[in-house]
């Protein structure tokens, strides 16, 4: 405790600036902790705890650029009675005492907004009548892992929909079972689809869902994209503090996928030169967002072979022909920073990471002219594969993608393995040296 404290009076000392991660609702939860650990040093919380004497009556400033006042209108605002609005209920507990039965807050299968800490907020204590389904919500979340609890559950539209892009993407004929199409189906609103019940509709969900509906033959239009239409890219949700690389990626493959269409459902026309316009909108913007060293950063995820992956590929397969430096760019990255043992990894090699890097460098397979870059691609792709096949994928799983915190779609970054190994046994050239550089690389560390 005392060294946590000691080290956050560091990074926050008068004139210091500390990057803060542009992680969901950091604007608010930020101050909101930092209130309760101003709260405990000025004995205003009851409790004693060990190792605070030394910092009794100090006081930590919020991060360089952070402002108080937005936490301070929220709590008054919803104190005195007024709903929240939508997209924060996710994060309904920086509201503190005042999140306990807030207006216009409803839980949604037991959850709000498939969080257990908002949900938690919103129960308060003492609970509310009525309030069995959220307290066995709460209970089921919590005995799952025996006391901690995930960032956010349920979130199977989310995972639905990025398990099938990621399979059907790499061109694994997988039979769809019927009651995950009908759920992916079953999602969609008039301004799309949420990652989980009780969430508000956003861009990335609706747009990944609608490129697995087209993938697996039963396609819905992409009309609804629209509403997140900005004049230079499309955001991932109305009044969006920053915007994401990886949503416009997914949303580029959205309309590039619906263009391979005859008609849309029920016989409209496909808008083509509608379709064209939003493409070559989001072409230019991906490349100007695009780092020097060719990769990608996004909002949703630590790291950056995230992002490049999902860039670097919808602009390989539905960019504008002026995409084509930006790919190659992306692709010489991926090359320049694999690790000894045949791994990816802003960190050190991960399994998640290399998938994302093999995928990267077959599904630009095409933009590679000469023998000499495709015998290249092929080796490096070759030694990502083996790392994976050596059990990389049981070791060495951190939590990478970003909500409130950082969390791990299990289920999702199985998929993605998948589909990188897939794609890699397409490719004769990959698949004959996979066996050989498995005995050629460096031991994955801890391997016997």
């Amino acid at each position: 405790m005392r060294r946590g404290l000691a080290a956050l009076f560091e990074w926050l000392r008068r004139g210091h600036r500390v990057p803060v991660p542009d992680t969901v609702a950091a604007e608010f939860i930020v101050p909101a902790l930092i209130d309760e650990i101003n709260a405990a040093l000025a004995g205003l919380i009851p409790e004693r705890v060990s190792g605070l004497d030394a910092f009794h009556g100090a006081r930590l400033p919020l991060p360089r650029g952070m402002r108080a006042e937005p936490l301070a209108r929220l709590r008054k605002a919803v104190g005195g009675g007024a709903a929240p609005p939508t997209k924060l209920w996710h994060s309904l507990e920086v509201v503190g005492v005042q999140a306990r039965e807030a207006a216009g807050v409803r839980p949604v299968l037991g959850a709000v907004a498939c969080s257990p800490a908002a949900t938690a907020a919103w129960l308060g204590n003492p609970p509310p009548a009525k309030s069995d389904a959220t307290a066995r919500y709460l209970l089921a979340v919590q005995g799952r892992h025996g006391g901690p609890v995930p960032v956010g559950t349920p979130v199977a539209f989310f995972e639905r929909a990025w398990v099938c892009a990621a399979l059907l993407g790499a061109g694994l004929t997988v039979p769809v079972p019927r009651a995950v199409l009908d759920g992916l189906h079953a999602g969609f609103g008039r301004l799309g689809a949420p990652a989980g019940p009780g969430l508000p509709p956003d861009a990335d969900d609706t747009a990944t869902a609608l490129l697995a509906l087209v993938q697996v033959g039963s396609p819905r239009s992409p009309e609804c994209l629209f509403a997140y239409q900005q004049p230079t890219h499309f955001a991932c949700f109305p009044a969006e503090r920053t915007p994401s690389t990886s949503t416009n990626a997914h949303v580029l493959e959205a309309f590039g996928a619906t263009l391979g269409l005859r008609s849309l459902p029920g016989g409209q026309p496909v808008p083509r030169d509608r379709y064209r316009a939003a493409i070559g909108t989001i072409s230019a913007w991906l490349a100007d967002h695009q780092e020097p060293e060719g990769r990608w950063r996004d909002k949703w995820h630590a790291s950056a072979y995230y992002a490049t992956v999902r860039c670097a590929t919808a602009l390989a397969r539905y960019g504008t022909p002026a995409s084509a430096g930006a790919v190659r760019r992306a692709v010489r990255w991926v090359l320049d920073t694999q690790h000894p043992d045949g791994s990816w990894g802003q960190w050190g090699g991960t399994s998640e990471e290399t998938a994302y890097a093999v995928q990267t460098l077959l599904l630009a397979w095409p933009r590679a002219r000469d023998a000499a870059s495709r015998q290249a691609l092929a080796h490096a792709a070759a030694r990502g594969c083996a790392f994976l096949l050596r059990g990389a994928d049981l070791r060495v799983h951190p939590a990478l993608w970003h909500d409130k915190d950082l969390y791990l779609p299990v289920r999702v970054v199985r998929a993605e393995v998948l589909a990188a190994l897939s794609l890699a046994r397409t490719r004769s050239r990959v698949r004959a040296m996979v066996d050989r550089v498995r005995t050629e690389q460096p031991a994955i560390s801890g391997e016997q």
